[in-house]
């Protein structure tokens, strides 16, 4: 059975930096595109930014020049640095990715950011 499993979050002052990791496991014989999400209390959930296996990057305008979104394919497994945070980036944070042709989520990691 495939899982996606986040670490990293937490609680941090605004300005500081956390480091989000999804790791994947399970029957894997391939891992396409690989992204993270967040969805604040009362909102939709949205892209926060994706990256393709040969690490082809996109970013939601709200967080360009602050998250960096990387992965390790010989670990299966996707970071998003995050600098600068911000009060708004404060959400639950979800991984995603295509693994063997189908979609998985991770179960949401707490990202609160004080000000």
């Amino acid at each position: 059975q495939v899982q996606l499993v986040e670490s990293g979050g937490g609680l941090v002052q605004a300005g500081g930096s956390l480091r989000l990791s999804c790791a994947a496991s399970g029957r894997i014989f391939s891992i396409t595109t690989m992204g993270w999400y967040r969805q604040a209390p009362g909102n939709q959930r949205e892209l926060v930014a994706s990256i393709t296996r040969d690490s082809r990057t996109n970013y939601a305008d709200s967080v360009k020049g602050r998250f960096t979104i990387s992965r390790d394919n010989t670990k299966n497994t996707m970071y998003l640095q995050m600098n600068s945070l911000k009060p708004e980036d404060t959400a639950v944070y979800y991984c995603s990715a295509r693994i063997n042709f189908h979609d998985y989520w991770g179960q949401g990691t707490q990202v609160t950011v004080s000000s």
